[in-house]
C-alpha cells in the first residue's frame, strides 16, 4: 500500500501541499502545544503530582491531525494515550490534569464537548465508537465519530468485532490506528504477519489509507478525506498512521529493557514537531522569535491550568463510587456508606 507523505524528514515538500499557509501555522501551533503539555505532564508525574501517565511524544501529528479534521458536533472517543488529541479537540487543560490525578472533577467534561472519557481497557472503545456512530445515523444526526487505537490493540477481538459492526451498520466512524512500532514491549512485526494494519480493513469492506504519521500535513489531509467520506457515504474509514513512540509506554515502563536506544535516536530525526517547524522555516512562516513568543503563551496557559488543578481539594474516598451510576444500586450504596463512615470516623 502507498504511504502518503507531503513533507519529508528534512522539512521539504515532496508534493504540492494541500493546506494553506494559515493552516500550516495553525497545525504547528497545535503540535507544539500538545508537545509542551506532554512534557509538563511528565514532569508533574515525576514530582508525584499526577498518577501513572502515558506520554505521546512522537505521536502528536496523528492525534492533532485527526482532531483538526473534526467539526463542531462530531464525537471523539480517545484511549489513554490520546491526551494530545483531546486537548486539541477542546478538553480544558485543568480538567485533563485532574483526570490524570483520578479526581472526580477530571471525569466531568464540559457540557457540549462531545468527547468520551479516556479508555484504558485495550480496544473496548471500538465497538462503543461504532455504536455511537450508528446511533447518530439512526437518529438522523450528521456527526462523525473519531476513535483511536494502537497497533497492539488491533490484535484484540474488540477491534475486529467493532470494525465488522461498523461496516454492517454503515456507521460513520473514523478509526485512527497509531502504528507506533510497539505493543508495550512487543514489536509490531512479532504480533502481526502483514505489512500494514490497513490491509485488515479490506476484510470488512472498509476504505483505508496509510499515511506517514509524523507528517502533520499528510495526516490532516487524509483525516479530512476520511471524515468527509464517513459523513457523506455513511461508512467507517480506517487510517493507519505509521509513527513511533519516542518515550515509554507509560511512566511505569522502562523501554530500555526491550528496545535499543539507538533505534529511538534514529526515529528522533523524523519526529513531527521538528519536521513541521523545518517546513515553516523553509517557507518563511516561522522563526525563533515566533517560537519563543508562542511557547511563552503556551507555558502561561499550562501554568494557569496547573494552578487551577492544584486549587481543587483532594477528593474524599467515597467519591470513587459516586460517578459510576446515575442511581446507585444497593451494593454500591453499601460500599459508599462504608467508605464514608470510615473516612469520617
Amino acid at each position: 500500500m502507498e504511504v502518503l507523505q507531503y513533507v519529508d524528514e528534512g522539512g521539504k515538500p515532496v508534493a504540492e501541499l494541500p493546506l494553506s499557509e494559515d493552516e500550516l501555522v495553525q497545525g504547528y501551533r497545535a503540535l507544539l502545544r500538545a508537545r509542551r503539555f506532554d512534557e509538563r505532564a511528565l514532569t508533574l508525574q515525576r514530582q508525584g503530582r499526577l498518577g501513572v501517565y502515558p506520554p505521546y511524544r512522537g505521536q502528536e501529528a496523528a492525534q492533532v491531525g485527526m482532531a483538526l479534521a473534526l467539526r463542531d458536533g462530531d464525537w471523539m472517543v480517545p484511549t489513554y494515550r490520546e491526551t494530545g488529541a483531546a486537548i486539541t479537540f477542546g478538553l480544558p487543560l485543568a480538567t485533563t490534569l485532574l483526570f490524570w490525578r483520578a479526581y472526580p472533577q477530571g471525569w466531568r467534561f464540559p457540557e457540549g464537548l462531545r468527547i468520551l472519557p479516556f479508555y484504558i481497557a485495550i480496544a473496548t472503545q471500538i465497538p462503543q465508537a461504532a455504536g455511537l456512530a450508528a446511533a447518530g445515523r439512526y437518529h438522523g444526526e450528521d456527526w462523525v465519530v473519531a476513535t483511536f487505537i494502537g497497533d497492539g490493540g488491533t490484535s484484540e477481538g474488540d477491534f475486529h468485532e467493532g470494525l465488522n459492526m461498523a461496516s454492517v451498520m454503515g456507521a460513520p466512524m473514523v478509526l485512527m490506528v497509531q502504528n507506533n512500532g510497539w505493543a508495550i514491549s512487543v514489536p509490531t512485526w512479532r504480533q502481526m504477519n502483514i505489512p500494514y494494519v490497513a490491509l485488515r480493513a479490506q476484510g470488512y469492506g472498509i476504505p483505508a489509507r496509510v499515511v506517514d504519521g509524523n507528517d502533520l500535513v499528510a495526516v490532516w489531509a487524509v483525516a479530512r478525506e476520511a471524515v468527509a467520506t464517513a459523513r457523506k457515504e455513511r461508512t467507517p474509514f480506517l487510517i493507519e498512521a505509521r509513527t513511533y513512540r519516542l518515550g515509554p509506554h507509560t511512566t511505569s515502563d522502562d523501554p530500555r529493557r526491550y528496545r535499543d536506544e539507538a533505534e529511538v535516536r534514529e526515529h528522533e530525526a523524523a519526529e513531527p514537531v521538528r519536521r513541521l517547524r523545518l517546513l515553516l522555516e523553509n517557507l518563511g512562516l516561522w522563526d525563533q522569535a515566533r517560537e519563543d513568543a508562542y511557547l511563552q503563551e503556551v507555558d502561561a496557559e499550562i501554568d494557569a491550568a496547573v494552578a487551577e488543578a492544584d486549587s481543587v481539594s483532594e477528593p474524599a474516598p467515597e467519591t470513587i463510587v459516586e460517578e459510576v451510576f446515575a442511581v446507585m444500586p444497593p451494593e454500591l450504596r453499601r460500599a459508599w456508606n462504608a467508605l464514608r463512615e470510615g473516612h469520617h470516623a
